[in-house]
């Protein structure tokens, strides 16, 4: 069975505080482990998550301030420690890339795994090779360069069991090819097309919009998103300080998700001027209705099953 799920590694903002460690969020979606902005301590988060670096391949930063890259060091070292047999891309700005030619040779070690850089110019489709699913950059508004990410799975068609009977297919290879070439041809002449025996099966969204202010690139990446994982720094009676700094508040982030027709919404990012999260809770909650959840490092969320 695939298996789709987010891993929070950690949910502070800027630094971290006793029971929040700095950002780090891995996205399971069945063979591919895509590791987000990997902060300071990240590492060790894994191991306390049960994730291996192996399940990792890839890594997407947001941009590059502390809290969101710091980690980059030690993630990129125990991949070429633990010998990572599939090759690994890595996303990030483009105009960040002396901060990770620095955090990638941070120190001395042996090369073992095979990184892929894979620098962004600008918003649009991102080289994903191997991937069940599409992966885009959106561009945020933020003091320093920031993308978030999409990642879309692509629409498919789902075999109704009944529908296959009534056509006179039992299963094998028959249903096999008819799967690939969209159609097949009977012994007592007939053909059989696939949307004949099978439904439209919508494909999957997951959005991972980190540090920015209200900005066109947040609604875009909401936008219809099973999964949308998204910074809640502020409460609104900071809001000042949250357009200020180039963040958004639990209320800001609550309305885009309501508008954008979000079925599970993950806040995070918390500043340490909040040591409880009651706040955060309660006012998304005024304006978003779905399942909503205020993330606690070392939580798993489940994608929520296909509509």
């Amino acid at each position: 069975m695939s298996q789709r799920e987010l891993v929070v590694l950690g949910t502070a903002s800027q630094v971290p505080t006793r029971h929040r460690n700095h950002n780090g969020y891995l996205l399971r979606w069945d063979g591919e482990g895509l590791l987000f902005d990997p902060g300071e301590g990240t590492q060790r988060q894994m191991l306390h998550a049960g994730v291996s670096a192996t399940g990792i391949t890839r890594i997407a930063v947001t941009h590059f301030h502390g809290d969101h890259s710091l980690g980059l060091a030690g993630v990129i070292q125990r991949i070429n420690l633990d010998r990572v047999p599939h090759p690994v891309d890595a996303y990030y700005p483009a105009t960040g890339q002396a901060f990770f030619d620095r955090l990638r040779y941070a120190t001395a070690y042996h090369e073992s795994a095979e990184l892929r850089p894979r620098p962004i110019a600008g918003p649009g489709p991102l080289p994903a090779p191997g991937a069940p699913f599409e992966l885009a950059a959106v561009r945020l508004s933020h003091p320093v360069d920031s993308f978030g990410y999409r990642l879309t799975e692509p629409d498919g068609r789902r075999i109704v069991p009944e529908r296959l009977a009534a056509a006179g297919l039992r299963g094998g290879p028959l249903v096999g090819r008819l799967q690939q070439q969209g159609s097949v041809t009977l012994d007592d002449g007939r053909t059989v097309t696939l949307d004949e025996v099978s439904e439209a099966r919508p494909g999957q969204r997951f959005a991972f919009v980190m540090d920015t202010r209200l900005c066109p690139g947040v609604t875009e990446l909401a936008e219809g998103a099973d999964l949308l994982v998204i910074e809640a720094t502020f409460l609104d009676a900071d809001a000042r300080l949250a357009e200020e700094h180039g963040h958004l508040t639990a209320a800001q982030a609550a309305r885009v998700a309501a508008e954008a027709g979000v079925r599970t919404l993950v806040l995070t990012h918390f500043s340490q001027r909040y040591p409880d999260l009651d706040g955060h809770l309660d006012e998304a909650r005024r304006h978003f209705d779905g399942e909503l959840v205020v993330a606690e490092d070392l939580a798993r969320v489940p994608v929520p099953p296909r509509r």
